[in-house]
């Protein structure tokens, strides 16, 4: 992969990459992105596209032992940037500590990191903002309670999503997908086409052509126009 895919990558919104995917027909449409319960918490910031490092956390009881970020660190610098730190909370109720906030953002800035998601809490918003880092989390939080790093660079699971170490993440205000490495490339062009047909759509439903009589059919063509053409893409 190329720092130039990615870029292209950038150049679309979520759901637009995530209509591109299911043109080729490689995952269930129903698979391949986080639930609703994963918000973005800085819609403003736009798209973040990078390579996923993982982790898993806990936030609450007593560590028997020092579980520091030492393990995280290294994980994540084995992983090509810019890089996206993909985090499962494993304590039952997720969220109760938090391991992203001012220290935490600047911290993985330095390590060429855009950003967070996890199925836990986030904290120091006014902070993490102003540095430009992504938040992606189940909830907003107070306390980093007993947070410590408990495995790094295993798949996880975050809202149902099952990243893996070097995925390609995908987010913005919408919500977060993993882009199939092996289609990456062509996406970009997928999603160019995918516009220019809801634009034509849209454009006949602006137009003094549109009627209901004409409805069924235009539909019927715009939506088989993408399985039609997914195999020309690359």
């Amino acid at each position: 992969m190329t720092d130039k895919v990615l870029a292209a990558l950038a150049r679309y919104d979520t759901p637009t990459v995530c209509n591109a995917i299911e043109t080729f027909g490689i995952r269930s449409r129903d698979e391949g992105f986080a639930s609703s319960g994963i918000r973005c918490v800085f819609p403003d910031l736009g798209v973040m596209v990078g390579y996923a490092a993982t982790a898993t956390i806990r936030g609450r009881g007593t560590p028997e032992h020092d579980y520091g970020v030492e393990p995280l660190v290294a994980h994540v610098v084995q992983v090509p940037g810019p890089r996206v730190v993909v985090v499962q909370d494993l304590d039952d109720e997720p969220g109760h500590g938090s391991l992203w906030g001012e220290v935490s953002a600047n911290l993985f800035t330095r390590l060429d990191c855009l950003g967070a998601v996890t199925n836990g809490c986030v904290r120091d918003l006014k902070e993490a903002h102003e540095l430009g880092f992504h938040f992606f989390s189940g909830s907003v939080g107070v306390s980093h309670a007993n947070v410590r790093v408990e495995s790094a660079g295993e798949p996880v699971q975050v809202g149902g999503l099952t990243v893996r170490p070097g995925d390609i993440i995908h987010a913005d205000r919408h919500g977060v997908l993993v882009v199939p490495a092996e289609i990456a490339a062509d996406v970009p062009a997928a999603a160019d086409r995918i516009i220019a047909q809801e634009q034509s759509l849209i454009g006949w439903m602006r137009s003094p052509k549109f009627s209901l009589e004409g409805l069924a059919d235009a539909w019927r063509q715009f939506s088989e126009a993408d399985t039609k053409e997914a195999g020309d893409v690359g």
